[in-house]
Order: C-alpha cells, then sequence, then structure tokens
C-alpha cells in the first residue's frame, strides 16, 4: 500500500478538520408578535428562535399560512447571515414540532369529555336495562297459565296471590327505575355538549395545521441560539373608524368616543399582538399618473367623406374581424384613498387578540368633547316635523378619519351617518332624529277660480304658499326653515318672489334658489311664512 508524504497527510487532515460539515435541516416555529394593519391587508412580523450549530444549515420555518404573499416576504437578523429563501406551499416536509402547552391541555379535556360521555351513557344504559328486566318480569308473570285440575281452592288462591304480588313489586321497580331516565338523559346530553365544546377548543388551537406554508432558509449559524425575524403580507384583513356621538343640546357639545373596526382572515389567530393600524394604502397607486401629448388636426369633409366612400367596402369586411379583436384602451389608475392628506397611524397601547375569521372587531380609541351649534331644522315642503341638526367642529389638533357615526340623542340611538373626514377646525352638521313637538305645513290658498294657490297665463305663473312652524313644546327652539323658489339662467324667463317676513339668507352654501329663514320659536308659538313666487316669459313661449 502506498504511504502518504508527511507533508500531505497533515494537510489532509488540515483541511478535513477545517471544511464545515454537511448542511443539516433545522425546523423551527414562528411566533406573531406585532401586525401592522391598512385599509386594506396587513403587514405581520414574526420572530423566530432557534439553535443551531456554527456553519450552514437550512432552517424550514414550518407555520406560516397559507395565504401568504411571497414577493412580500423580507428577513432580517442580527446574530445570523442569511441566504436565499424561498416559500413553499407543496412537498412540505413533515413537522415534528412539540405540541404546545394549550393544545396538550386541549387535547386532555377532549378525552375527558369522551370519557364523561361514555360513562353517562352507560349509566343510562343500565337504568333502561333495569327497566326492560322489570317489564319482561311482568310479562313473564302475567303470561303463566294454572292448571286448576287437582288444585285446591287455598292452593289456587294462594298462587295467584304470588303472582300479584309478583307484578307489583315488579310494577314498582320499573317505575322507580324510570324516575332515573330524565337524569340519565340529561347526564348524556350535558356530556355530548362539553365533548362538542372541547373539539371546538381544539380544532381552535389547531386550526391552519393542514392549510400551511413553510419558509426554507439558507443560513450562517455562529453557533448557540439564533434569532430570525420574518414580515410578511396578508391580503385579507382590513380596518375602519367608527364614531359614537352623543348630543348634549343644553352644553351645546357633542361627546365623541371613537373606536375602531378590525377584520382579519389571515388564515390563523394572532395572539397578543402588537398592534398598529395605519392609514397607509401600499397596494394602491403610489405615483402621480402619466401625461401624454395629445395631437390634434383639422381635415377637410369632403375630402374625408370621398376617402370613407373610397374604403366602405373594406371596412365592412374587416368589421367582424375587428368586432373579435379586445378593444385596447386608455387605462386610468385612481387612488383609493380615504382622505387628502399624510399618513396616519394609531398604536394600539395593550396587546390583542384577533382571531382568524373574526369580523369587525370594534377596540376603543379615545373620547373627545366637540363644540356643537344645534338648531331645528324645518323643511315644510317635504317634512312634517322639524328635525334636530348640530353643527360640530374639530376642535382637536388630530384629523378625524371618515367613517360610519352613531347618533344618540339623550340617550337614545336615533340614527347613523357617514362622518367625512374633518381636519382640525373643520366644520360638519349631522341630524339627530326628528322634533315631533315641531309641527310643520305649506298650505297653498284657495284661490277665485279654485286653483290652489297657482295662477297662470299664456305669459305668467304665480305661486302662492304659506309655510307655517308650530312649537307644540314647552321650551324655546332656534329654527332654520328652508324652502326653494325656481331660478333661470334665461333672460327671457324672469323670475322674482316676495316673502314675509323676509328670508334671512338667499342661496346659502352657493345653492341656487334655497331660502333661508332663522329665528327663535318660543313655546306654544307659531310662526308664518307667506311666499309668492312669479315666473313671466315672452309671448309664443313655454314654460318647462
Amino acid at each position: 500500500m502506498t504511504r502518504l508524504a508527511p507533508q500531505l497527510a497533515t494537510s489532509l487532515a488540515l483541511l478535513l478538520t477545517t471544511a464545515p460539515l454537511w448542511a443539516e435541516t433545522i425546523q423551527a416555529s414562528s411566533r406573531i408578535t406585532a401586525v401592522t394593519i391598512y385599509p386594506q391587508g396587513a403587514e405581520v412580523t414574526r420572530e423566530v428562535t432557534f439553535t443551531a450549530a456554527a456553519g450552514a444549515h437550512d432552517l424550514v420555518i414550518t407555520d406560516l399560512p397559507l395565504e401568504t404573499e411571497p414577493t412580500l416576504l423580507r428577513l432580517a437578523s442580527t446574530d445570523t447571515d442569511l441566504g436565499a429563501f424561498a416559500l413553499r406551499t407543496d412537498r412540505l416536509p413533515p413537522s415534528d414540532l412539540p405540541e404546545t402547552e394549550a393544545t396538550k391541555a386541549a387535547k386532555a379535556a377532549v378525552k375527558e369529555a369522551r370519557a364523561a360521555l361514555s360513562a353517562a351513557e352507560a349509566s343510562l344504559a343500565q337504568v333502561n336495562a333495569k327497566v326492560e328486566a322489570q317489564n319482561a318480569r311482568i310479562a313473564l308473570l302475567s303470561g303463566l297459565k294454572l292448571d286448576a285440575a287437582g288444585q285446591s281452592a287455598e292452593s289456587l288462591t294462594a298462587i295467584s296471590d304470588m303472582v300479584a304480588a309478583k307484578v307489583l313489586e315488579a310494577r314498582q321497580a320499573a317505575i322507580t327505575a324510570q324516575t332515573d331516565l330524565p337524569a340519565a338523559t340529561e347526564a348524556v346530553t350535558k356530556a355530548q355538549e362539553a365533548l362538542t365544546k372541547a373539539d371546538e377548543a381544539e380544532a381552535a388551537l389547531s386550526q391552519g395545521a393542514e392549510d400551511r406554508a413553510a419558509l426554507t432558509v439558507a443560513v450562517t449559524a455562529k453557533g448557540g441560539e439564533g434569532h430570525v425575524t420574518v414580515k410578511h403580507f396578508v391580503s385579507e384583513a382590513a380596518w375602519r373608524p367608527v364614531y359614537d356621538l352623543r348630543l348634549d343640546r343644553k352644553a351645546g357639545t357633542v361627546e365623541l368616543d371613537r373606536g375602531l373596526l378590525v377584520t382579519q382572515y389571515g388564515g390563523e389567530d394572532w395572539t397578543g399582538v402588537d398592534l398598529t393600524l395605519s392609514t397607509a394604502q401600499p397596494g394602491q397607486q403610489a405615483q402621480a399618473s402619466q401625461l401624454w401629448p395629445e395631437l390634434r388636426q383639422v381635415v377637410d369633409p369632403a375630402a374625408q367623406a370621398k376617402v370613407r366612400g373610397v374604403y366602405a367596402s373594406e371596412d365592412a369586411m374587416a368589421e367582424p374581424l375587428m368586432a373579435a379583436a379586445p378593444a385596447v384602451e386608455a387605462r386610468s389608475m385612481v387612488a383609493g384613498v380615504a382622505f387628502q392628506g399624510d399618513t396616519v397611524t394609531y398604536h394600539y397601547p395593550v396587546p390583542v387578540d384577533l382571531a382568524d375569521g373574526i369580523e369587525d372587531l370594534r377596540l376603543g380609541l379615545d373620547s373627545q368633547t366637540l363644540p356643537a351649534t344645534v338648531l331645528a331644522l324645518a323643511v315644510p315642503r317635504y317634512d312634517q316635523t322639524a328635525f334636530l341638526q348640530a353643527e360640530i367642529t374639530n376642535a382637536g389638533a388630530e384629523l378625524l378619519l371618515p367613517g360610519t357615526a352613531f347618533l344618540y340623542r339623550d340617550g337614545m340611538l336615533t340614527g347613523q351617518a357617514e362622518l367625512a373626514s374633518l381636519a382640525p377646525g373643520d366644520k360638519a352638521k349631522l341630524g339627530f332624529g326628528a322634533i315631533p313637538g315641531l309641527k310643520l305645513t305649506r298650505d297653498m290658498p284657495q284661490t277665485m277660480t279654485g286653483d290652489r294657490g297657482v295662477f297662470t297665463s299664456s305669459t305668467e305663473r304665480q305661486e302662492k304658499a304659506v309655510l307655517t312652524i308650530e312649537n307644540l313644546t314647552d321650551e324655546a327652539w332656534k329654527v332654520r326653515l328652508m324652502d326653494q323658489v325656481p331660478y333661470s339662467e334665461q333672460e327671457d324667463l324672469k323670475v322674482s318672489y316676495e316673502a314675509e317676513p323676509a328670508a334671512s339668507e338667499e342661496n346659502p352654501e352657493g345653492q341656487r334658489g334655497l331660502l333661508a329663514w332663522d329665528f327663535d320659536l318660543g313655546p306654544k308659538a307659531v310662526q308664518d311664512i307667506a311666499l309668492t313666487t312669479t315666473l313671466s316669459w315672452p309671448e309664443g313661449k313655454e314654460l318647462q
């Protein structure tokens, strides 16, 4: 046998001692520590801890949800060098991770519930067996036939008495056994319910165990315990603001309770997570739209007509082919932004549990008191009562995001509205329900010709109406009564009106033709407003 030279043997030994060992596959589970939820979608942060010898390894993180978006996976570590990684949804390695204490407890509870159900069913079976045995005994005794031949009267009487006594004894035993049936049946029912709950609890802990994905990562460990942070995105999550607004009319304020409604279908439960809610929309348009040069030209209509005539037959032949081809249109992306302004984030102060499949979990945010101007808004043209309206002002330093507002007056829910975004100092008008004690009418008095409030000729139309609000309550109200008159943008059509008393405001908020009267209405008081509208036009024209 050829012997190695001493120098070659030394080099080979050194090489073998310094070469890395074959890469080991390490399985590890992750723990969700933080979640940032956007108006659509969420970023999930997971922490992975593993133990490995120094050198290169394949780390397999076995418990990612199947809905994980692979293109948005991001990894980081402060003590481990990370290489290539990939998300796998098929041919997953068998999971040999130890059961959690919660899973062990749930399985033990299921086992105990099954044993309790078996015991209850056995007890019920014993009661039924006792009843059946006594009924069989009664049937046997009742079916006995005595041979009277050779028997004395005393003997027959004794036998009959014995049979009757035994039948009575059996019936009493059967009745006694039957009294145990309700309790035994109820015990079985309760045991079945307990088993169902235990099964559901175990299923909740093991949800998603089959529908999972595995993240494989090439790592180079330094030896000992290593840590990897995984961030990934799930699309089936959302949040939106919700408000409770409680009006205090006497104080002139609205108490605003702000909350957050959270929904998630991410494929796994989020337990004890650090929760942040952001108004950013990472899935929406991120930059301004592109403008393209627009070329315009003028043509000779006669020449165009000639060209169309020459190619008419060719166009007709090409039409079926063109119809079959898909149309190509300019596409314009519009950002679905809830409001204009910088991103707003809300960090929930305590850990939160968000189960998979939860719908509109409400989380409290804060409360604040907003100044409000309160009045009775009356529109007699359409309504029979006035409505309570409060104009609120965002007196805080923070933007109020758009969301659903539930409106309360005197402790009672009166309706809901969609609250628009309110920047600091902005105002919003909200209705807080009808005021039955403020009655409205809009009467058109009878005319000499029998028409109600309308005079019409070939060049003029005049309408007379009386607007009335009656206060049936024992308190004074600040009232804003509104009506409308036509308006014209034609020189030939003249529109004029007369009002007694005169309107406080014309065209409020730029709405043409609207009129508003502002006044105080005392207890049991009535306010009438006479409104006459005249439209006139030249002879030969018609009013539309």
